[in-house]
């Protein structure tokens, strides 16, 4: 019987110290004070998008639960829900919060980690179709992915790089880490850019002549630019202005 009241006594001192401790350890100052214990009540700022219901926490959580994608849902759906081709896989989701977040003040709302599409605690049921979602095989790679079901209704690139997008686009982020040119199926520099207006002045047809030595015409981009840079001009080099 001792023995048990003896457990019991260190059972309460190790909850007391729990309680007293470990927010005090917690606890930060200032600028710090919300990354301690006082996260759990008070998160971060939310964005602007949101700021009109920042006094209204059950307008997006749900005790208990967190954020619950039924309250999202009342919100932002529209009349092109689950219709439109890039954006229809939102139909099959069932978690919102695992690509966009909030409580992070002005940073961006949409978490762009595609591998996120893979996880199938994302999707409502397991037979989700490529139609639906961006997910094409079983894979855990980026190879599961199918692109073209999301963003093929639009291709800035007029098919000039084919459909292996990885090639050039990393899962978490659009931007390539250097300039390249699908030079080697295109050679009409027009059919993707548009010469600007100062091109069609006297200004261009001085630098021109600078430059290549002759009048280049506006069709003939490669007299002067290069395919790494736009502004990488030839027998010049980088110019900031022309």
């Amino acid at each position: 019987m001792k023995g048990m009241r003896l457990l019991y006594a260190v059972y309460a001192l190790a909850l007391v110290l729990l309680v007293i401790i470990v927010p005090l350890m917690t606890h930060g100052g200032g600028s710090s004070a919300v990354k301690g214990w006082t996260a759990l009540v008070d998160p971060g700022p939310l964005s602007a998008q949101h700021a009109s219901v920042k006094a209204d926490c059950e307008s997006c959580h749900t005790p208990h639960k967190g954020v619950d994608p039924v309250k999202c849902i009342a919100c932002h759906i529209g009349a092109d829900f689950g219709t439109k081709a890039s954006t229809r896989f939102h139909a099959n989701a069932k978690q919102c919060t695992t690509c966009h977040l909030e409580h992070d003040g002005g940073a961006s709302l949409t978490r762009m980690d595609h591998l996120a599409l893979l996880d199938p605690k994302l999707w409502r049921g397991p037979g989700v179709t490529a139609d639906a979602s961006p997910i094409g095989t079983s894979s855990k790679t980026s190879n599961a992915l199918s692109c073209a079901s999301c963003h093929a209704a639009r291709d800035p690139h007029q098919g000039l790089f084919g459909k292996d997008c990885k090639s050039c686009h990393t899962l978490i982020e659009w931007k390539i880490a250097k300039f390249r040119h699908p030079s080697v199926n295109s050679r009409q520099c027009a059919e993707c850019h548009k010469a600007p207006p100062s091109h069609f002045m006297m200004h261009f047809k001085m630098v021109s002549q600078r430059v290549a030595k002759e009048h280049a015409p506006v069709n003939q981009c490669v007299a002067c630019h290069t395919t790494d840079s736009w502004n990488n001009i030839r027998k010049v080099g980088w110019y900031d202005h022309h």
